[in-house]
């Protein structure tokens, strides 16, 4: 993990105050994909409050656009890699 450190004014001190922000890397599919399957059974076992539950579908719901980000990435790599391709043909998935 790189930090990114960044100072700025506290107004109401007139001082420097710095930030430190995490600078993270995205999470690769499968690892997405894990989570969102411990999470999804940490939801369903109905031990979690209602606030907590609340707090994984939020989890869930980055996870799963995460997921979805991956893959149209993936997909739109493939098509590069076909298109300068001269024997590779695309065929409609069934």
């Amino acid at each position: 993990m790189t930090l990114v450190t960044t100072t700025i004014t506290a107004s109401f001190y007139n001082q420097p105050a710095k930030l430190i922000m995490a600078k993270t890397k995205p999470i690769d599919l499968e690892t997405s994909l894990q989570s969102l399957e411990d999470l999804i059974n940490r939801m369903e076992s109905g031990q979690l409050t209602l606030e907590d539950s609340l707090q994984e579908f939020e989890q869930g719901i980055k996870l799963i656009q995460s997921c979805q980000k991956s893959l149209t990435e993936a997909e739109q790599k493939v098509e590069i890699l076909l298109k300068k391709s001269t024997t590779a043909k695309t065929e409609e998935f069934k």
